[in-house]
């Protein structure tokens, strides 16, 4: 079974999966079989039934659905791969309904609040200046954790006010950036050589000059939420949803958001839509109604 493990992981690597997702699957997969273990089931018995067990074993170790799919989702292409080189015949998930997945509308800060997060960061001091040009960066592309952090000094192009995004993925996409951004980025770029003692090419280092941690950037984010006393929950992908919504209220189409933020389906940019139209409807409200 390890040694089964060992190929599937060697096969997504070659796949050219980014390295979250590799870390996902197999996380999920090592779950799942050492749940089988721990039932003495070898791969010739596990069944549905092994399948309903684990689920439920999984919500009493009070996952959420999102979760529970994920692991599904995770298991099933593990024995797709088992199937396709013969490990295998039948696939023990293949009459699983995979949960249902209630999508929540992700918190929103205003332009306002955006202001005061990203004003936090003391520009005087090298921490600073880092801090501000990674969340300035981040507000002005919508990008993701893992693709601020995995950035280069090669990616970024402030003469021509663009930064080079590549997820991982075969899609690259070249992302504008302002005025803001492209200030802390110069003001930072003049003093990274203090923090990059070790001569890397990654463009945010943390303070031992190595890669940042997506752990090391939340503390950063929880570190100036803190500051602000704004009376909303702030994590790590609160920049990026308010990045897609302020474009939405300002005239932006769904379509630019889309490609901005890298989404491979519209339905996944959708959910800002909603966010938008509630707030046109809350704004009519109070400048229409007499009592408002």
């Amino acid at each position: 079974m390890n040694e089964l493990l060992t190929k599937y992981i060697r096969n997504l690597s070659s796949n050219k999966l980014t390295k979250n997702t590799i870390d996902a699957y197999t996380r999920d997969v090592k779950r799942f079989i050492k749940f089988t273990k721990s039932r003495n089931e070898s791969l010739e018995l596990i069944d549905s039934i092994t399948i309903r067990a684990y689920v439920e074993q999984l919500k009493k170790d009070g996952c959420a659905n999102s979760s529970v799919a994920r692991s599904i989702v995770s298991v099933r292409n593990y024995y797709k791969y088992l199937i396709k080189n013969d490990f295998v015949q039948n696939d023990p998930t293949a009459y699983f309904s995979i949960p249902k997945i209630k999508r929540n509308i992700p918190q929103i800060l205003s332009i306002e609040e955006i202001d005061k997060l990203l004003n936090e960061p003391d520009e005087s001091t090298d921490k600073g200046c880092r801090d501000k040009a990674m969340l300035e960066l981040m507000y002005a592309t919508g990008i993701k954790i893992s693709e601020l952090l995995n950035l280069t000094i090669y990616d970024i192009n402030l003469e021509m006010l663009y930064i080079r995004c590549n997820n991982g993925k075969k899609n690259e996409r070249v992302i504008p950036i302002g005025s803001h951004a492209v200030r802390c980025l110069s003001l930072y770029l003049k003093i990274r050589s203090n923090i990059n003692v070790n001569n890397l090419s990654l463009l945010f280092l943390n303070i031992k000059s190595a890669k940042m941690t997506r752990q090391g950037f939340w503390k950063i984010i929880k570190e100036y939420a803190k500051m602000t006393n704004i009376q909303k929950t702030i994590n790590s992908y609160t920049i990026r949803h308010s990045f897609a919504v302020h474009l939405l209220q300002n005239g932006a189409g769904m379509s630019s958001v889309q490609q901005l933020l890298g989404h491979n389906s519209m339905s996944t940019t959708q959910i800002y839509s909603s966010i938008v139209k509630k707030s046109k409807i809350s704004e009519i409200y109070k400048n229409t109604h007499p009592r408002a």
